[in-house]
């Protein structure tokens, strides 16, 4: 386990310290779940669906305060971290309605054979892993699902947002649910790894990087019996093509890179332009890029972009960028840091088209990587020259072009003349690749929060035997 005490959380935007809290107890924390998940399973699902509906009546009273938090925590504009809040609050009755849909009871009737019956249980004590990108909002899609299928849950936040997930979970025992079904586990890494590895853990849902999944993925290979959700990152796409609604191009361009100070698992990370548009569009997203405010949570105006998480996060975006510069990369727009203090970087734009290797890698922040390609299927090529494949877009082109990119695009979420980010609650999240493992959550949560059962039924018992016996 980790060897201090106390975990403290500073607020990136000012520095400050923000919260703090004593690292957890794995085994405990673990046992005590277990001790409270079989009432928990027992109870009528009408019931568990009321408490979670409970839950979402508690975040909706506080969901000002909750939203200063997570501003406060994470570093993002306030009107955000409402955006965040509310889709906390969504995400019950979407959850709801997908456990009906994709967790559904069935009986097959035959008379002499009895009744074959369909229905799901729960798998257990299931982990949760959450990210600091949005803290409240990720790790409560799956937390939610997993409830409403009668789990018990584990939590652990990113050690960078501790506050806002110990807060979340308060909201669950407001609301009724019992204490020992949704604890909060605070710690880092170690906490984290104990937590994946324990025994009495049946499921594993993560939110968080590549290289994290793949070692959660590696560390559970010969534990058949846990499941395992990874939702990763990505180094998403985005292709412009043939369109005269360059301005329009470009808005969805920056919507697509710097929504969240580019840490989104969505966000594009690639503009892949055809040549004959190159000029035009690239110096219509840096002049739209040039007009962003990037500033505090709780500065007027709002600004659209907040600082990313960490000094030493912006400290390895800079040598990242710097990186692909002196590498073949032409600079579109420099990034900068506007405090050294404090982890606030400019919008960064630049053109990797002449570099020999590209990283393949998810740099998780205000960066994007502009090539120039001169025809359709290589534009199609470069976008799939990546082992992620989370999101991807085309902007532009026509309908039979956008046929050719949906089928021939390797990702989980592909959109026509919307941004790479912004997917939507109420349909299934998640990729393939370094992206994901095929669990994907959002509306698919149910999917993995339970596990179906078949059952033939008959009220007395009845059998006959024929072939193969001696007469009586």
């Amino acid at each position: 386990m980790s060897q201090t005490a106390e975990l403290i959380s500073y607020e990136p935007a000012t520095g400050a310290e923000l919260w703090r809290g004593t690292h957890g107890d794995v085994d405990e924390l673990v046992e005590r779940a277990r001790k409270a998940w079989p009432a928990w399973a027992a109870e009528p699902l009408a019931r568990r669906i009321e408490l979670v509906r409970r839950f979402a009546i508690q975040v909706e009273k506080d969901q000002e305060g909750f939203a200063e938090l997570i501003a406060r925590e994470t570093g993002k504009p306030l009107w955000e971290a409402r955006t965040e809040v509310a889709a906390v609050i969504a995400k019950v009755d979407i959850s709801i309605k997908a456990y009906a849909e994709r967790t559904g009871q069935r009986k097959l009737d035959s008379a002499m054979q009895g009744t074959a019956a369909l229905r799901h249980k729960p798998h257990g004590v299931m982990a949760v892993l959450g990210p600091y990108n949005f803290p409240a909002h990720l790790p409560n899609g799956h937390i939610v699902p997993a409830l409403i299928a009668g789990n018990a849950i584990v939590f652990k936040p990113s050690e960078k947002t501790p506050a806002v997930g110990a807060r979340l979970v308060t909201y669950f025992a407001k609301a009724g649910i019992p204490a020992d079904l949704v604890q909060c586990l605070i710690g880092g890494p170690d906490e984290g790894k104990a937590l994946v590895a324990h025994p009495g853990v049946d499921g594993v849902l993560f939110t968080g990087s590549a290289q994290v999944g793949i070692a959660i993925n590696r560390k559970l290979a010969t534990d058949p019996g846990k499941i395992v959700a990874l939702e990763m990152g990505g180094n998403n796409p985005i292709v412009l093509w043939d369109t005269p609604l360059i301005e329009d191009a470009a808005a969805l361009i920056i919507q697509s890179a710097f929504t969240t100070a580019g840490q989104r698992c969505t966000a594009g990370r690639r503009l892949i332009v055809k040549s004959s548009m190159y000029d035009e569009a690239v110096s219509a997203v840096k002049a739209l890029a040039g007009r962003i405010i990037t500033g505090a949570p709780f500065d007027e105006p709002q600004p659209f972009m907040g600082c990313v998480i960490d000094n030493r996060t912006a400290d390895q975006l800079t040598e990242s960028f710097l990186y692909l510069l002196s590498n073949g990369g032409k600079a579109i727009a420099h990034m900068r840091r506007l405090d050294e203090d404090k982890p606030f970087l400019t919008p960064s734009i630049i053109d990797t088209t002449a570099m020999a290797e590209r990283p393949d890698v998810e740099l998780f922040g205000p960066l994007l990587q502009v090539i120039k390609v001169d025809d359709f299927d290589e534009a199609i090529a470069e976008a799939n020259n990546t082992r992620f494949g989370l999101s991807a877009s085309l902007i532009g082109g026509d309908p039979k072009q956008y046929n050719r990119f949906w089928a021939n695009i390797r990702a989980g979420i592909v959109n026509w003349n919307r941004p790479t980010n912004g997917a939507s609650s109420a349909a299934p999240f998640g990729g393939i690749g370094f992206s994901g493992n095929h669990r994907p959550a959002a509306y698919y949560a149910a999917d993995y929060c339970a596990y179906p059962v078949t059952s033939t039924e008959m009220e007395q018992p009845r059998a006959s035997v024929g072939v193969g016996f001696k007469e009586d």
